[in-house]
């Protein structure tokens, strides 16, 4: 079975709670981290086909937030929000996991590990 990755920054409190939790579990994985390592334009591109720009931009961040409003409003679509988050790796709703190239989960919560739970079974 291919190698689960988790994408993210370590100090985000999501991220955190994510590897706890895959830790808990016992699921091995490796950690890519954005800081040290950036954003792989070619996985992001595939992250944009699977799930949408639209649920990887986060819009409830720190990053996003201090963003001025004529940046904010030029996020209109795949392109532009792209461009955004290979600029601004903070502003991608962390952490994303993924295994053989497929995104398994965008975010972390309760719900979203039950649901990954089967899915690493």
């Amino acid at each position: 079975m291919s190698q689960l990755v988790v994408y993210g920054i370590p100090n985000c409190n999501t991220v955190k709670k994510a590897r706890t939790w895959l830790d808990e579990q016992g699921h091995a994985y490796v950690f890519h981290d954005y800081k040290k390592q950036g954003v792989p334009a070619d996985r992001l591109d595939a992250w944009i086909k699977q799930v949408g720009w639209e649920v990887l931009v986060n819009r409830q961040g720190t990053t996003w937030r201090q963003l001025d409003d004529a940046t904010k409003a030029g996020v209109v679509d795949a392109a532009s929000a792209r461009a955004l988050m290979l600029d601004k790796a903070s502003v991608i709703k962390r952490p994303v996991m993924e295994r053989a190239g497929k995104a398994l989960c965008v975010g972390f919560d309760e719900a979203k590990a039950a649901a990954l739970a089967s899915s690493l079974a």
